[in-house]
């Protein structure tokens, strides 16, 4: 078996069409056909079902995907690690985040690796949630995630704390209390409240609860959206109040106003999540930058 067999095999299986792969492959299909069908001599096995209209794999076909798969990871470690022993970095991370609520984290990670590790690739994905980056971690759709703590015990993610924010809230510029230098939480128990959702596990819709419920109230929800910043924009508009992390202050659209709370903070717990069973060492050498550009605080 040749691992051109196995590229060739992973192209069709991933477009369905021979076309379509043979184009991605920078081959005439012919060739291809005649490559997945030398494959399918070697295994002994039929790897699609062919017909003049559709592509689909075989249970052989759907068996051998995931391991192709891993021979092409494995493939790429070898090659970064490799290269790693003499100091040179390169392959692919990929990071989720939130969006507005890592402003102040996000951009100093990528700065730094990108200027150290010029040869290295970042692939940024937005609007990840807590619970969903834990999972994508789990999984392998992602190599490290930032979220907020605490997390439900997960053997295979290790999680390491990188900034504590106290909640305040945003308020629309005309709202009775946007003139104040700090309010009481209790004093907004009437007003309608725009979150994150809690089904997708965000740790900053966690923390609002627990700081309404220390409050004495439990808050009216009238909006619930995954993009912090338009929640901000959200409040702009008037459409409700929302309990954000401090870090947003100097970024609130015109029409908002935050203001701190008065009384004991409630901290969103800022952190990054990683499998410790990844053997990437790219992600590795990012880590290291990592707890450079953002040390955990006292």
């Amino acid at each position: 078996m040749e691992i051109r067999w196995l590229e060739a095999f992973v192209a069709v299986a991933e477009e369905l069409h021979f076309g379509r792969a043979a184009a991605r492959l920078q081959l005439a299909q012919s060739p291809l056909s005649q490559t997945i069908r030398k494959l399918e001599r070697e295994l002994g096995v039929t790897l699609f079902d062919r017909s003049t209209r559709s592509v689909a794999l075989t249970p052989a076909g759907e068996a051998l995907l995931p391991h192709a798969h891993r021979v092409f990871e494995e493939l790429e470690l070898a090659r970064q690690s490799t290269r790693a022993v003499s100091g040179v970095f390169y392959g692919t991370v990929s990071i989720g985040f939130s969006g507005a609520l890592n402003h102040l984290t996000l951009p100093p990670l990528t700065r730094a690796v990108r200027q150290r590790y010029p040869e290295v690739t970042l692939k940024l994905v937005g609007r990840v949630m807590t619970r969903d980056g834990v999972e994508q971690v789990e999984r392998g759709a992602l190599d490290l995630a930032f979220v907020a703590l605490p997390l439900d015990p997960s053997p295979a993610v290790t999680t390491r704390l990188i900034a504590r924010e106290p909640l305040g809230v945003a308020l629309p510029v005309d709202h009775r209390l946007a003139a104040e230098s700090a309010v009481d939480l209790v004093d907004l128990a009437d007003d309608g409240f725009i979150t994150t959702p809690g089904a997708v596990g965000s740790g900053l819709q966690e923390a609002g609860l627990r700081a309404c419920v220390n409050a004495g109230f439990r808050p009216r929800v009238v909006q619930e959206i995954t993009d912090p910043f338009m929640i901000l924009t959200l409040v702009a508009a008037g459409v409700g109040v929302a309990l954000l992390s401090a870090e947003v202050a100097d970024i609130m659209p015109s029409g908002s106003v935050y203001v701190p709370l008065r009384g004991e903070p409630t901290y969103l717990n800022h952190a990054i999540a990683w499998s410790a069973d990844n053997p990437s060492t790219v992600l590795k050498a990012v880590l290291a930058v990592a707890e450079e550009v953002l040390p955990t605080p006292d």
